[in-house]
């Protein structure tokens, strides 16, 4: 793998554990969810890290704070689709201690990234 300076990101790093969070708890989704619910939530999880790296990578700060709303944003559609999955009782709280402890982190540390590119 190359050495690149966004996985030295601490949002990188939770990130990162954020999507193999997101695996672990779409394991327990019925199987029919495989090609919706399932699908869309992991994209979603990947979505995070690929823009935020993305961004990471570019030169002009209008570029960074674009690609970095877009990371939150996506964070912001797994909020979502968790609370989806939490209505069909496909989870519970206690299943997403761990998720929502990371997501709160990573959209603090996202909206910190982006007010910084936004002066």
């Amino acid at each position: 793998m190359i050495q690149l300076s966004h996985k030295k990101l601490e949002v990188w790093k939770k990130s990162l554990e954020l999507i193999l969070e997101v695996y672990s708890i779409t394991n327990k989704f019925p199987k029919e969810e495989l090609f919706s619910l399932t699908n869309q939530i992991r994209r979603a999880s990947i979505s995070i890290i690929s823009n935020l790296s993305e961004g990471a990578s570019r030169k002009s700060s209008l570029e960074k704070k674009r690609f970095f709303e877009i990371s939150r944003s996506s964070l912001v559609e797994i909020d979502t689709q968790i609370e989806v999955a939490l209505k069909l009782d496909y989870l519970n709280d206690n299943d997403i201690k761990k998720l929502a402890k990371l997501s709160n982190e990573i959209f603090a540390m996202l909206t910190s990234l982006i007010k910084k590119y936004s002066k």
